[in-house]
């Protein structure tokens, strides 16, 4: 049987090839007991593979970003543009600006190294549907070398609604619209200023005509079948209970899927809030907005809120393994290992789902009003795969009788490093678990588990490498339900 940790590992085409025949799976339409039973089989395909627009696919799909379009159209107070920061996680930041040859090239050599990727996808540093050349001639190169890879665009939706019909007759079938209000009045909170139609506008018209083109651009997207995801930044005491209202705006629209972000807000970043003390919300804040908007838009809750240079699964970045002096001066297009790798996928994905579909039923079949808020130290796959002392992020589920849900991350400082732990790391990984009553992982030290249960955290390694459902049934059953529970058909 495959192990799904064997996906994650550098892949060994001959050996991909092997297990297939050995498995019996001869094409990806193994993995297709893996679509919701609510959703039409095209929006399926369009969003199976795409690890933002499906938060089970996440689990599999890599994205990466090219940085080809640094010039923007608008000034945001959390926004600070900056460059040859390899160490910083946040939109907007990037090692090195590309041209679309050295992006084109950039992508086939990721491609022929990293057979998880799925999408290519341009968000900016500056805006792409303002520095539109760079933007469309990016996407027509590689659309011609890679036929098969999906493309995906970025944009503070200002220029969208000239850019839609050349957008569509791309293919591009996926567009995010960063949306943090519908108010022009709390959008005068935001926005110094934009520029449009060679005139700079500030204050309340600024914020007018931002919004009537997000509009009209998401309204114009939303008639050509174009799935749209709308970010929104939640700032504390700005636009925090303003974002129900907008919710509810993009899903009138036709928006596929909102997906609310932390401010990320440091005096060191440059940003105007980050300089004036504006904080971002906790964890937990951020988790009871989502909550509010629960029964509107689709949430997306597995952002990564990824640099515009990013590279490989959600969660990780392997940008610094292909820079501008590391690319091959030529380089052709090899589809073998990512076709074999989707194949590994598809089986994989339908096992995953049955067992997931097991662990909620199993949950559910609880019948018990309690919750857990469970913490899944994992390097993707689906599994319990990572040491606790290893982990750079948790993913956080919440068992209760809706089933199992995924509910966020939360990133944090790798508490191991060379074999050692650091006291200080580990009181800032506790602080990130805020809520978090369980942290389920591979393995973990003894001193780490006793410090993590003296703050009150459960910690468990007995569910290595088991799905990451499967592996929360068990501990909420033991929790909460019987222990003979059976579930018939």
């Amino acid at each position: 049987m495959l192990s799904v940790d064997s996906l994650l590992q550098p892949i060994d085409l001959d050996s991909m090839r092997a297990k297939l025949a050995d498995g019996g799976c001869s094409s990806s339409s193994c993995g297709s007991s893996a679509k919701p039973g609510d959703m039409d089989a095209a929006t399926w395909e369009k969003i199976k593979d795409h690890p933002c627009y499906s938060e089970e696919a996440h689990h599999y799909f890599a994205r990466m970003h090219v940085a080809v379009a640094p010039a923007c159209n608008i000034q945001c107070n959390y926004c600070n543009r900056k460059y040859d920061c390899a160490n910083e996680s946040r939109p907007g930041v990037v090692s090195e600006k590309l041209t679309p040859d050295e992006a084109t090239r950039k992508v086939i050599t990721v491609a022929n190294e990293v057979p998880q990727l799925s999408v290519l996808g341009i968000a900016g540093p500056g805006d792409a549907c303002y520095d539109w050349n760079k933007s469309k001639a990016t996407f027509e190169n590689v659309a011609a070398d890679i036929p098969d890879i999906k493309l995906c665009i970025s944009t503070n939706g200002l220029m969208l609604p000239d850019r839609v019909d050349e957008l569509a007759a791309m293919n591009v079938d996926h567009v995010t619209i960063t949306i943090n209000m519908v108010d022009p009045e709390i959008g005068v909170k935001i926005y110094p200023w934009i520029f449009y139609k060679g005139k700079r506008y500030t204050g309340l018209e600024a914020s007018q005509i931002l919004h009537e083109r997000q509009m009209i651009g998401l309204e114009m997207l939303t008639s050509r079948g174009i799935l749209t995801k709308i970010n929104s930044v939640m700032i504390p005491g700005v636009n925090d209970e303003h974002l129900v209202e907008v919710n509810k705006w993009v899903k009138e629209r036709g928006a596929f899927l909102h997906n609310v972000m932390p401010l990320i807000s440091d005096p060191a970043h440059g940003t105007h809030f980050g300089l004036t003390g504006q904080r971002g919300p906790t964890a937990m804040e951020l988790k009871a907005l989502q909550d509010k908007l629960d029964g509107g838009a689709k949430l997306m809750r597995h952002c990564r809120q990824c640099r515009a240079d990013a590279v490989g699964l959600l969660g990780e970045d392997r940008g610094q393994e292909f820079t501008k002096d590391l690319l091959p001066e030529t380089v052709a297009y090899d589809a073998s290992k990512r076709e074999a790798y989707r194949e590994i996928v598809a089986r994989e994905r339908g096992d995953h789902v049955a067992a997931k579909q097991e662990a909620i039923g199993e949950v559910r079949a609880a019948d018990s009003a309690g919750t857990l808020l469970v913490a899944i130290a994992t390097k993707g796959g689906g599994r319990v795969n990572v040491h606790f002392g290893h982990a750079t992020e948790f993913q956080v589920y919440e068992a209760g009788p809706k089933g199992i849900v995924f509910v966020g991350h939360r990133k944090v400082e790798q508490y191991c490093e060379g074999g050692f732990g650091e006291d200080a790391t580990l009181d800032s990984v506790i602080g990130a678990l805020e809520g978090v009553e369980l942290v389920l992982c591979a393995k973990i030290g003894d001193c780490p588990k006793d410090q993590l249960a003296a703050a009150g955290i459960a910690v468990s390694d007995a569910h290595a490498h088991e799905y990451i459902e499967s592996a929360i049934s068990a501990e909420y059953q033991a929790r909460f339900g019987a222990s003979d529970i059976v579930l018939t058909a």
